[in-house]
Protein backbone atom coordinates (compact mmCIF):
# COMPACT_ATOMS: atom_id res chain seq x y z
CA UNK A 1 0.00 0.00 0.00
CA UNK A 2 1.43 3.36 -0.65
CA UNK A 3 1.97 5.80 1.69
CA UNK A 4 -0.50 8.12 2.45
CA UNK A 5 2.47 10.95 3.39
CA UNK A 6 3.79 11.26 -0.13
CA UNK A 7 2.68 12.04 -3.75
CA UNK A 8 3.68 10.22 -6.83
CA UNK A 9 6.98 11.45 -6.01
CA UNK A 10 8.58 9.85 -2.83
CA UNK A 11 10.72 12.51 -1.59
CA UNK A 12 7.91 15.10 -1.25
CA UNK A 13 5.87 14.61 1.91
CA UNK A 14 2.43 15.78 1.19
CA UNK A 15 0.87 15.51 4.75
CA UNK A 16 4.02 18.23 6.02
CA UNK A 17 3.25 20.26 3.17
CA UNK A 18 0.06 20.49 3.71
CA UNK A 19 -0.30 20.89 7.48
CA UNK A 20 2.47 23.77 7.04
CA UNK A 21 0.05 24.90 4.70
CA UNK A 22 -2.32 25.27 6.69
CA UNK A 23 0.42 26.80 9.53
CA UNK A 24 0.70 29.57 7.16
CA UNK A 25 -2.96 30.50 6.82
CA UNK A 26 -3.04 30.54 10.32
CA UNK A 27 -0.49 33.23 10.80
CA UNK A 28 -2.02 35.08 8.07
CA UNK A 29 -5.77 35.08 10.00
CA UNK A 30 -4.13 35.67 13.46
CA UNK A 31 -2.88 38.53 12.20
CA UNK A 32 -6.10 39.51 10.45
CA UNK A 33 -7.81 38.53 14.09
CA UNK A 34 -5.34 40.70 16.06
CA UNK A 35 -5.64 43.65 13.94
CA UNK A 36 -9.02 43.44 13.89
CA UNK A 37 -8.76 43.50 17.86
CA UNK A 38 -6.69 46.29 17.88
CA UNK A 39 -8.58 48.76 16.17
CA UNK A 40 -10.08 50.54 18.47
CA UNK A 41 -7.38 50.58 20.98
CA UNK A 42 -5.60 52.30 18.17
CA UNK A 43 -7.97 54.29 17.14
CA UNK A 44 -7.56 56.14 20.95
CA UNK A 45 -4.07 55.75 21.34
CA UNK A 46 -3.18 57.35 18.17
CA UNK A 47 -6.54 60.24 17.64
CA UNK A 48 -7.73 58.10 14.17
CA UNK A 49 -10.96 58.19 12.42
CA UNK A 50 -12.80 55.49 11.73
CA UNK A 51 -12.08 56.44 8.00
CA UNK A 52 -7.68 56.42 8.89
CA UNK A 53 -8.65 52.88 10.52
CA UNK A 54 -10.65 51.34 7.54
CA UNK A 55 -7.22 51.89 5.68
CA UNK A 56 -4.76 50.15 8.19
CA UNK A 57 -7.63 47.48 7.96
CA UNK A 58 -7.36 47.69 4.50
CA UNK A 59 -3.88 48.04 4.36
CA UNK A 60 -3.68 44.39 5.58
CA UNK A 61 -6.02 43.27 2.95
CA UNK A 62 -4.94 45.20 -0.04
CA UNK A 63 -1.54 44.29 0.63
CA UNK A 64 -2.58 40.90 -0.22
CA UNK A 65 -3.65 41.42 -3.32
CA UNK A 66 -0.73 43.15 -4.80
CA UNK A 67 1.35 40.31 -3.58
CA UNK A 68 -1.03 38.11 -5.24
CA UNK A 69 -1.09 39.94 -8.61
CA UNK A 70 2.98 40.06 -8.59
CA UNK A 71 3.85 36.65 -7.60
CA UNK A 72 1.29 34.51 -8.66
CA UNK A 73 2.17 34.47 -12.73
CA UNK A 74 5.52 33.64 -11.12
CA UNK A 75 4.66 30.74 -9.26
CA UNK A 76 5.63 28.13 -11.46
CA UNK A 77 9.06 29.81 -12.53
CA UNK A 78 10.00 30.79 -8.80
CA UNK A 79 8.76 27.63 -7.55
CA UNK A 80 6.09 27.61 -4.32
CA UNK A 81 8.76 27.23 -1.60
CA UNK A 82 10.45 30.48 -2.24
CA UNK A 83 7.01 32.31 -2.10
CA UNK A 84 6.72 30.66 1.23
CA UNK A 85 10.28 31.78 2.12
CA UNK A 86 9.35 35.10 0.82
CA UNK A 87 5.86 35.43 3.16
CA UNK A 88 8.21 34.19 6.06
CA UNK A 89 10.28 37.33 6.07
CA UNK A 90 7.15 39.09 5.40
CA UNK A 91 5.35 38.33 8.67
CA UNK A 92 8.58 39.12 10.99
CA UNK A 93 8.95 41.98 9.16
CA UNK A 94 5.39 43.72 9.00
CA UNK A 95 4.79 42.58 12.81
CA UNK A 96 8.33 44.10 13.97
CA UNK A 97 6.88 47.03 12.36
CA UNK A 98 3.26 47.20 13.62
CA UNK A 99 5.02 46.60 16.84
CA UNK A 100 7.16 49.79 17.34
CA UNK A 101 4.82 52.00 15.52
CA UNK A 102 3.97 55.56 16.46
CA UNK A 103 1.27 57.01 14.15
CA UNK A 104 -0.30 55.89 11.32
CA UNK A 105 2.02 55.73 8.50
CA UNK A 106 3.43 52.91 10.45
CA UNK A 107 0.67 51.32 10.90
CA UNK A 108 0.01 51.98 7.70
CA UNK A 109 3.51 50.01 6.67
CA UNK A 110 3.18 47.31 9.06
CA UNK A 111 -0.35 46.51 8.01
CA UNK A 112 0.76 46.39 4.70
CA UNK A 113 4.29 44.29 5.17
CA UNK A 114 2.27 41.83 7.38
CA UNK A 115 -0.40 41.45 3.88
CA UNK A 116 2.11 41.05 1.11
CA UNK A 117 3.54 38.34 3.37
CA UNK A 118 -0.36 36.87 3.70
CA UNK A 119 -0.87 37.17 0.04
CA UNK A 120 2.08 35.41 -0.78
CA UNK A 121 1.01 32.38 1.40
CA UNK A 122 -2.13 32.18 -0.50
CA UNK A 123 -0.32 32.68 -3.83
CA UNK A 124 2.05 29.16 -2.85
CA UNK A 125 -0.35 27.46 -0.98
CA UNK A 126 -3.50 27.46 -3.13
CA UNK A 127 -1.81 25.92 -6.11
CA UNK A 128 0.14 23.71 -3.81
CA UNK A 129 -3.00 22.11 -2.41
CA UNK A 130 -4.37 21.70 -5.77
CA UNK A 131 -0.90 20.03 -6.68
CA UNK A 132 -1.42 17.67 -3.67
CA UNK A 133 -4.82 16.68 -4.11
CA UNK A 134 -5.40 16.90 -8.28
CA UNK A 135 -8.78 14.58 -7.97
CA UNK A 136 -10.34 16.08 -5.01
CA UNK A 137 -9.36 19.94 -5.50
CA UNK A 138 -12.68 21.51 -4.02
CA UNK A 139 -13.16 19.64 -1.08
CA UNK A 140 -9.63 19.88 -0.12
CA UNK A 141 -9.65 23.87 -1.01
CA UNK A 142 -11.92 23.98 1.47
CA UNK A 143 -10.40 21.69 4.29
CA UNK A 144 -7.05 23.98 3.86
CA UNK A 145 -8.98 26.82 4.11
CA UNK A 146 -10.33 25.77 7.43
CA UNK A 147 -7.56 27.57 8.84
CA UNK A 148 -8.44 31.05 8.02
CA UNK A 149 -11.57 31.01 10.35
CA UNK A 150 -9.62 28.49 12.31
CA UNK A 151 -6.66 30.89 13.07
CA UNK A 152 -9.62 33.52 13.73
CA UNK A 153 -10.73 31.57 16.57
CA UNK A 154 -6.87 31.06 17.90
CA UNK A 155 -6.03 34.41 17.84
CA UNK A 156 -9.45 35.84 18.83
CA UNK A 157 -9.47 33.78 22.22
CA UNK A 158 -5.71 34.07 22.76
CA UNK A 159 -6.40 38.31 22.54
CA UNK A 160 -9.67 37.65 24.49
CA UNK A 161 -7.23 36.03 26.92
CA UNK A 162 -4.78 38.63 27.18
CA UNK A 163 -7.56 41.14 27.82
CA UNK A 164 -9.11 39.07 30.50
CA UNK A 165 -5.76 38.46 32.35
CA UNK A 166 -4.99 41.99 32.12
CA UNK A 167 -2.66 42.50 29.23
CA UNK A 168 -4.11 44.99 27.59
CA UNK A 169 -0.84 46.40 25.35
CA UNK A 170 -2.26 46.25 21.45
CA UNK A 171 1.53 45.77 20.55
CA UNK A 172 1.60 42.02 22.80
CA UNK A 173 -1.56 41.43 20.68
CA UNK A 174 0.12 41.68 18.07
CA UNK A 175 3.25 39.75 18.63
CA UNK A 176 0.72 36.97 18.49
CA UNK A 177 1.53 36.52 14.70
CA UNK A 178 4.83 35.42 14.75
CA UNK A 179 4.25 31.89 16.86
CA UNK A 180 2.43 30.79 13.84
CA UNK A 181 4.97 32.10 11.08
CA UNK A 182 8.31 30.25 13.12
CA UNK A 183 5.68 26.85 13.25
CA UNK A 184 5.37 27.08 9.27
CA UNK A 185 8.74 28.20 8.92
CA UNK A 186 9.88 25.13 10.71
CA UNK A 187 7.75 22.40 8.56
CA UNK A 188 8.15 23.73 5.00
CA UNK A 189 10.50 25.75 4.06
CA UNK A 190 13.30 22.97 3.65
CA UNK A 191 11.00 20.04 2.16
CA UNK A 192 10.70 19.17 -1.34
CA UNK A 193 8.12 21.18 -3.12
CA UNK A 194 5.98 19.16 -6.18
CA UNK A 195 5.32 20.78 -9.26
CA UNK A 196 2.15 23.37 -10.01
CA UNK A 197 -0.19 21.50 -12.22
CA UNK A 198 0.44 24.28 -15.21
CA UNK A 199 3.66 23.02 -14.82
CA UNK A 200 3.12 19.18 -14.72
CA UNK A 201 0.51 19.38 -17.79
CA UNK A 202 3.22 21.68 -19.43
CA UNK A 203 0.57 24.25 -19.87
CA UNK A 204 2.26 27.81 -21.07
CA UNK A 205 2.50 31.27 -19.49
CA UNK A 206 0.56 32.47 -22.63
CA UNK A 207 -2.08 29.79 -22.32
CA UNK A 208 -2.54 30.35 -18.76
CA UNK A 209 -2.51 34.08 -19.44
CA UNK A 210 -5.62 33.66 -22.08
CA UNK A 211 -7.38 31.33 -19.76
CA UNK A 212 -7.31 33.80 -17.34
CA UNK A 213 -8.00 37.31 -18.98
CA UNK A 214 -9.79 35.88 -22.31
CA UNK A 215 -12.28 33.36 -20.85
CA UNK A 216 -15.94 34.81 -19.97
CA UNK A 217 -16.70 33.22 -17.09
CA UNK A 218 -12.98 33.81 -15.49
CA UNK A 219 -14.11 36.99 -15.87
CA UNK A 220 -17.47 36.61 -14.28
CA UNK A 221 -15.99 35.13 -11.71
CA UNK A 222 -13.47 37.66 -11.23
CA UNK A 223 -16.38 40.19 -10.55
CA UNK A 224 -17.83 37.80 -8.25
CA UNK A 225 -14.87 37.33 -6.58
CA UNK A 226 -15.03 41.34 -5.34
CA UNK A 227 -18.43 40.72 -4.06
CA UNK A 228 -18.04 37.48 -2.06
CA UNK A 229 -14.89 38.84 -0.47
CA UNK A 230 -16.54 41.85 0.44
CA UNK A 231 -19.15 40.04 2.00
CA UNK A 232 -17.17 38.10 4.17
CA UNK A 233 -13.98 39.71 4.78
CA UNK A 234 -15.30 43.86 4.78
CA UNK A 235 -17.92 42.86 8.32
CA UNK A 236 -15.44 40.73 9.62
CA UNK A 237 -12.93 43.11 9.49
CA UNK A 238 -14.94 45.80 11.58
CA UNK A 239 -17.22 43.54 14.07
CA UNK A 240 -14.91 43.61 17.00
CA UNK A 241 -14.45 47.64 17.14
CA UNK A 242 -18.32 48.01 16.55
CA UNK A 243 -19.96 45.52 18.59
CA UNK A 244 -17.55 46.71 21.68
CA UNK A 245 -18.32 50.34 20.99
CA UNK A 246 -22.23 49.00 21.67
CA UNK A 247 -20.66 47.10 24.81
CA UNK A 248 -21.27 43.83 22.99
CA UNK A 249 -17.83 41.74 23.05
CA UNK A 250 -17.13 41.95 19.16
CA UNK A 251 -13.52 39.61 19.39
CA UNK A 252 -16.13 36.93 20.46
CA UNK A 253 -18.48 37.49 18.08
CA UNK A 254 -16.08 37.02 15.20
CA UNK A 255 -14.45 34.03 17.27
CA UNK A 256 -18.01 32.22 17.06
CA UNK A 257 -18.07 33.18 13.10
CA UNK A 258 -14.78 31.74 12.68
CA UNK A 259 -15.37 29.27 14.67
CA UNK A 260 -18.70 27.91 12.72
CA UNK A 261 -17.13 28.48 9.32
CA UNK A 262 -13.94 26.17 10.48
CA UNK A 263 -15.88 23.59 11.32
CA UNK A 264 -18.42 23.60 8.20
CA UNK A 265 -15.47 24.09 6.09
CA UNK A 266 -14.05 21.14 7.75
CA UNK A 267 -17.04 19.15 6.92
CA UNK A 268 -17.37 20.72 3.27
CA UNK A 269 -16.84 17.53 1.63
CA UNK A 270 -20.50 16.46 1.66
CA UNK A 271 -22.05 19.29 1.01
CA UNK A 272 -19.88 20.14 -2.00
CA UNK A 273 -21.00 16.80 -3.29
CA UNK A 274 -24.49 16.99 -2.39
CA UNK A 275 -25.18 20.35 -3.63
CA UNK A 276 -22.31 20.96 -6.61
CA UNK A 277 -20.17 23.80 -6.16
CA UNK A 278 -22.71 25.96 -8.08
CA UNK A 279 -25.43 25.09 -5.86
CA UNK A 280 -23.45 25.52 -2.77
CA UNK A 281 -22.90 29.78 -3.75
CA UNK A 282 -25.95 29.92 -4.74
CA UNK A 283 -27.02 28.61 -1.09
CA UNK A 284 -24.36 30.87 0.33
CA UNK A 285 -25.21 34.14 -1.67
CA UNK A 286 -29.01 33.94 0.12
CA UNK A 287 -28.51 32.97 3.76
CA UNK A 288 -25.55 35.68 3.59
CA UNK A 289 -27.98 38.45 2.17
CA UNK A 290 -29.69 37.98 5.38
CA UNK A 291 -27.37 36.88 8.09
CA UNK A 292 -25.49 40.68 7.11
CA UNK A 293 -28.58 42.22 7.35
CA UNK A 294 -29.79 40.87 10.25
CA UNK A 295 -26.15 41.52 11.77
CA UNK A 296 -27.03 45.45 11.30
CA UNK A 297 -29.63 45.51 13.65
CA UNK A 298 -27.57 43.40 16.62
CA UNK A 299 -27.79 45.70 19.26
CA UNK A 300 -28.10 43.22 21.93
CA UNK A 301 -25.80 40.27 22.64
CA UNK A 302 -28.22 37.68 21.95
CA UNK A 303 -29.03 39.70 18.66
CA UNK A 304 -25.74 39.96 17.95
CA UNK A 305 -24.78 35.83 18.18
CA UNK A 306 -27.98 34.73 16.47
CA UNK A 307 -27.53 37.07 13.44
CA UNK A 308 -23.83 36.39 12.81
CA UNK A 309 -24.67 32.51 13.51
CA UNK A 310 -26.47 33.27 10.04
CA UNK A 311 -23.84 35.66 8.67
CA UNK A 312 -21.35 32.84 9.22
CA UNK A 313 -23.22 30.16 7.71
CA UNK A 314 -23.72 32.12 4.51
CA UNK A 315 -19.95 33.02 3.76
CA UNK A 316 -18.33 30.17 5.07
CA UNK A 317 -17.77 28.36 1.28
CA UNK A 318 -17.72 31.71 -0.23
CA UNK A 319 -13.98 31.62 -0.73
CA UNK A 320 -13.15 27.98 -1.27
CA UNK A 321 -15.58 27.11 -3.19
CA UNK A 322 -15.07 30.52 -5.61
CA UNK A 323 -11.25 28.93 -6.27
CA UNK A 324 -11.98 25.02 -6.49
CA UNK A 325 -14.64 26.11 -8.88
CA UNK A 326 -11.88 27.88 -11.12
CA UNK A 327 -9.62 25.21 -10.43
CA UNK A 328 -12.07 22.79 -11.72
CA UNK A 329 -13.81 24.79 -14.87
CA UNK A 330 -10.94 26.84 -16.19
CA UNK A 331 -8.12 24.42 -14.98
CA UNK A 332 -5.55 26.59 -17.64
CA UNK A 333 -5.93 29.30 -15.60
CA UNK A 334 -3.28 27.45 -13.30
CA UNK A 335 -1.58 29.21 -10.14
CA UNK A 336 -2.09 32.54 -11.95
CA UNK A 337 -6.32 31.90 -11.85
CA UNK A 338 -6.21 31.19 -8.22
CA UNK A 339 -3.72 34.58 -7.49
CA UNK A 340 -6.08 36.62 -9.75
CA UNK A 341 -8.92 35.75 -7.63
CA UNK A 342 -7.52 36.46 -4.72
CA UNK A 343 -5.85 39.39 -5.55
CA UNK A 344 -9.02 41.05 -6.96
CA UNK A 345 -11.04 39.84 -3.43
CA UNK A 346 -8.46 41.23 -1.21
CA UNK A 347 -7.91 44.28 -3.38
CA UNK A 348 -11.79 45.49 -3.53
CA UNK A 349 -11.97 45.31 0.31
CA UNK A 350 -9.07 46.07 1.43
CA UNK A 351 -8.86 49.91 -1.13
CA UNK A 352 -12.75 50.30 -1.38
CA UNK A 353 -14.82 48.11 0.80
CA UNK A 354 -12.80 48.66 4.19
CA UNK A 355 -12.38 52.40 3.83
CA UNK A 356 -15.73 52.91 3.12
CA UNK A 357 -17.29 51.52 5.32
CA UNK A 358 -15.05 53.32 7.77
CA UNK A 359 -16.06 56.48 5.92
CA UNK A 360 -20.15 55.48 5.89
CA UNK A 361 -19.41 54.80 9.55
CA UNK A 362 -18.32 57.86 10.29
CA UNK A 363 -20.62 59.77 8.47
CA UNK A 364 -23.62 58.26 10.05
CA UNK A 365 -21.94 58.06 13.83
CA UNK A 366 -21.86 62.05 13.74
CA UNK A 367 -25.24 62.32 13.21
CA UNK A 368 -26.31 59.93 16.18
CA UNK A 369 -23.82 62.97 18.51
CA UNK A 370 -26.21 64.61 20.82
CA UNK A 371 -24.74 68.46 19.94
CA UNK A 372 -26.17 69.27 23.12
CA UNK A 373 -24.49 67.30 25.40
CA UNK A 374 -21.60 66.85 23.45
CA UNK A 375 -20.99 70.99 23.71
CA UNK A 376 -21.43 70.68 27.63
CA UNK A 377 -18.94 67.99 27.81
CA UNK A 378 -16.50 69.92 25.74
CA UNK A 379 -16.82 73.10 27.70
CA UNK A 380 -16.76 71.24 30.79
CA UNK A 381 -13.36 69.61 29.59
CA UNK A 382 -11.43 73.06 28.89
CA UNK A 383 -12.13 74.28 32.07
CA UNK A 384 -11.33 70.78 34.24
CA UNK A 385 -8.17 69.54 32.54
CA UNK A 386 -5.78 72.32 32.44
CA UNK A 387 -6.37 72.56 36.64
CA UNK A 388 -5.19 68.82 36.62
CA UNK A 389 -2.17 69.41 34.26
CA UNK A 390 0.30 70.23 36.99
CA UNK A 391 -0.67 66.67 38.95
CA UNK A 392 0.14 64.35 35.90
CA UNK A 393 3.98 65.05 35.78
CA UNK A 394 5.03 62.80 32.10
CA UNK A 395 1.43 62.75 31.19
CA UNK A 396 0.69 66.48 30.88
CA UNK A 397 1.46 65.77 27.16
CA UNK A 398 -1.94 63.83 26.79
CA UNK A 399 -3.83 66.71 28.77
CA UNK A 400 -2.64 69.37 26.67
CA UNK A 401 -3.14 67.45 23.72
CA UNK A 402 -6.87 66.99 24.68
CA UNK A 403 -7.66 70.57 25.40
CA UNK A 404 -6.19 71.74 22.51
CA UNK A 405 -8.51 69.90 20.28
CA UNK A 406 -11.29 70.05 22.15
CA UNK A 407 -11.17 73.80 22.14
CA UNK A 408 -10.66 74.13 18.60
CA UNK A 409 -13.81 71.87 18.45
CA UNK A 410 -15.43 74.45 20.48
CA UNK A 411 -14.25 77.51 18.46
CA UNK A 412 -15.55 76.19 15.41
CA UNK A 413 -19.11 74.95 17.20
CA UNK A 414 -19.43 78.88 18.45
CA UNK A 415 -18.48 80.52 15.25
CA UNK A 416 -20.63 78.04 13.09
CA UNK A 417 -23.17 76.79 15.07
CA UNK A 418 -22.36 72.70 13.78
CA UNK A 419 -19.90 70.51 15.19
CA UNK A 420 -17.53 69.77 12.37
CA UNK A 421 -17.70 65.88 11.15
CA UNK A 422 -14.56 64.15 12.18
CA UNK A 423 -12.83 66.71 14.51
CA UNK A 424 -15.66 65.90 16.81
CA UNK A 425 -15.64 62.29 17.39
CA UNK A 426 -11.95 62.73 17.21
CA UNK A 427 -12.12 64.83 20.07
CA UNK A 428 -14.50 62.67 21.77
CA UNK A 429 -11.77 59.86 21.32
CA UNK A 430 -9.02 62.05 22.93
CA UNK A 431 -10.72 61.93 25.83
CA UNK A 432 -11.20 58.59 26.22
CA UNK A 433 -7.73 57.91 25.96
CA UNK A 434 -6.77 60.67 28.52
CA UNK A 435 -8.35 58.16 30.79
CA UNK A 436 -4.90 56.72 32.02
CA UNK A 437 -3.44 60.63 32.55
CA UNK A 438 -6.54 61.73 34.31
CA UNK A 439 -6.30 58.56 37.01
CA UNK A 440 -2.97 59.81 37.95
CA UNK A 441 -4.32 62.94 38.45
CA UNK A 442 -6.36 61.04 40.75
CA UNK A 443 -9.67 63.90 39.86
CA UNK A 444 -12.84 62.27 39.95
CA UNK A 445 -14.60 64.90 38.62
CA UNK A 446 -12.41 64.33 35.20
CA UNK A 447 -12.26 60.69 35.45
CA UNK A 448 -16.50 61.29 35.19
CA UNK A 449 -15.78 63.22 32.18
CA UNK A 450 -14.20 60.22 30.53
CA UNK A 451 -16.98 58.05 31.20
CA UNK A 452 -19.24 61.01 29.87
CA UNK A 453 -17.33 61.22 26.60
CA UNK A 454 -17.60 57.39 26.40
CA UNK A 455 -21.34 57.07 26.66
CA UNK A 456 -21.22 59.82 23.92
CA UNK A 457 -18.94 57.90 21.60
CA UNK A 458 -19.61 54.69 22.03
CA UNK A 459 -23.35 54.67 20.83
CA UNK A 460 -23.13 56.69 18.00
CA UNK A 461 -19.59 54.35 16.90
CA UNK A 462 -21.85 50.95 17.34
CA UNK A 463 -24.84 52.52 15.61
CA UNK A 464 -22.62 54.07 12.61
CA UNK A 465 -20.48 50.59 12.42
CA UNK A 466 -23.66 48.66 12.14
CA UNK A 467 -25.23 50.82 9.65
CA UNK A 468 -22.62 50.63 7.12
CA UNK A 469 -23.07 46.74 7.03
CA UNK A 470 -26.16 47.10 5.46
CA UNK A 471 -24.56 49.03 2.52
CA UNK A 472 -22.70 45.76 1.57
CA UNK A 473 -26.60 43.51 1.03
CA UNK A 474 -27.34 44.76 -2.18
CA UNK A 475 -24.19 43.74 -4.04
CA UNK A 476 -24.70 40.49 -1.99
CA UNK A 477 -28.07 40.23 -3.43
CA UNK A 478 -26.68 40.61 -7.08
CA UNK A 479 -24.71 37.13 -6.33
CA UNK A 480 -27.71 35.44 -6.39
CA UNK A 481 -29.03 36.00 -9.54
CA UNK A 482 -25.50 35.08 -11.00
CA UNK A 483 -25.24 32.29 -9.17
CA UNK A 484 -28.40 31.19 -9.97
CA UNK A 485 -27.90 31.11 -13.50
CA UNK A 486 -24.69 29.50 -13.22
CA UNK A 487 -26.53 26.23 -11.08
CA UNK A 488 -29.76 26.41 -13.82
CA UNK A 489 -26.98 26.25 -15.91
CA UNK A 490 -25.56 22.81 -14.92
CA UNK A 491 -28.87 21.72 -14.01
CA UNK A 492 -29.62 21.89 -17.94
CA UNK A 493 -26.50 20.58 -19.09
CA UNK A 494 -26.69 17.47 -16.72
CA UNK A 495 -25.09 18.22 -13.87
CA UNK A 496 -21.79 20.38 -12.62
CA UNK A 497 -18.77 18.75 -14.60
CA UNK A 498 -14.92 19.58 -13.87
CA UNK A 499 -12.84 19.81 -17.28
CA UNK A 500 -9.60 18.09 -17.26
CA UNK A 501 -5.97 19.82 -17.88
Amino acid sequence: MADPDMTSTPSIKRHRLFVGSCLALVATSVAFATVGAVMAPLKNAFVLTNEQVGWIGGAALWGFAVSMLVFSPLCDSLGMRFLLRLAFVGHLVGTAVLIVSNGFWMLFTGALIVALGNGLVEAACNPLVAALYPDDKTVRLNQFHVWFPGGIVIGGVAVYLMDVGGVSEWQAKLALIIIPTIAYGYLVLREEFPATEGVSAGVSMGEMFRATFTTPLMLLMLACMAITASTELGPNRWIPAVLESGGIPGILVLVWISGLMAVMRYKAGPIVHGLSPTGLLLASAVVSAIGLYWLSFADTIVMAFVSATVFAIGVCYFWPTMLGFVSERIPKSGALGLGMMGAVGMAVVGLITSPQMGHIADRIAHEQLPVEQTVALFAEVSEAYPEIAGDVGAMRADIDRTVAIVSDVLGTYRSSEELPEIKTANALRTIVDSRSAVSVSGSGAASALVDRAAGILGPADNYGGRLSFRYIVPFTCVLIFVFGGLYLSDRKSGGYRAEKL
